[in-house]
């Protein structure tokens, strides 16, 4: 997920890293290819020889909906000790998927220590949710399905500050054609309407959201921009098959934003 917003980023000229682990296998090889092609920096990508890359078969429906079948590798190392964490002082933001808590936790410290914007994707893939890594976390994103495990609460409104309980700053949940709803410490419910579109293909989606709201941070927008962003970005994504394929440039987001506003007027 972490991999697919470092694309969504980059395609919207932003400079971004991605630090993770890759196998020794072709499939590691290709994982690099693709994310150097779109300008994603991929130093510090290590290549763990011994171990295996993670990869998913995605299954898409007629409606564009898809099914993801994912594969992991347990051998895989987890010690983070090897990050260049002190590099985190010239970042705008630190985004995780939260797969490799580890790293995650130690980049989320350091972050925090130093005043720079940690955000965080929970899918239904995190496992468990664990507390000291929430209190590291200023925006907390959640999909619906996540929501439902990890929150407390009979309503979206209840689970979602039921989160932000930890200290969390932002916390919201991205659920489709519905659009976007977050609460912040005011504890007002707010919402971003999804945009209509012909979708062809979801896979993504909610990767290409969080990057482009990680990206929307570092220009230190409010969050009710970085909302619409992320959720433009989102839909533009669905336009194509494919995780990536949809992605769309800076112009394009722009020029979208712009149809969008005078569609509403």
């Amino acid at each position: 997920m972490a991999a697919n917003a470092a694309a969504a980023i980059a395609r919207l000229g932003g400079e971004v890293e991605l630090w993770t682990r890759v196998g020794g296998d072709d499939a590691g090889n290709a994982i690099r290819s693709a994310l150097d092609s779109v300008g994603v920096d991929t130093t510090h990508v290590r290549t763990i020889s011994s171990a295996r890359s993670s990869t998913a078969a995605v299954i898409v429906d007629g409606r564009g909906e898809r099914l993801i079948v994912g594969e992991r590798d347990h051998a895989m190392p987890m010690d983070p000790n090897w990050l260049p964490l002190d590099q985190i002082c010239r970042a705008g933001a630190v985004l995780s998927d939260s797969s490799w808590k580890e790293a995650t936790l130690a980049a989320f410290g350091t972050a925090r220590s130093l005043g720079v914007p940690t955000l965080i994707d929970i899918d239904l893939g995190a496992g468990v949710l664990r507390p000291e890594l929430l209190r590291l976390t200023d925006y907390a994103i959640f999909s619906s399905a996540a929501l439902g495990k990890f929150g407390r609460g009979n309503s979206r409104e209840a689970r979602l500050a039921g989160i932000a309980e930890y200290g969390v700053g932002h916390v919201g949940v991205t659920e489709g054609s519905g659009g976007y709803h977050w609460i912040e410490q005011d504890g007002n419910m707010r919402h971003q309407p999804a945009f209509a579109i012909n979708v062809v293909d979801t896979t993504g989606a909610g990767d290409a959201f969080h990057g482009a709201f990680a990206w929307a941070l570092t220009h230190g927008l409010e969050s009710a921009r970085c909302a619409l962003i992320a959720t433009a970005v989102a839909a533009l994504k669905c336009r194509r098959l494919g995780a990536r394929s949809g992605l769309p440039t800076l112009r394009e987001l722009e020029a979208f934003l712009v149809a969008q506003s005078h569609d509403d007027q």
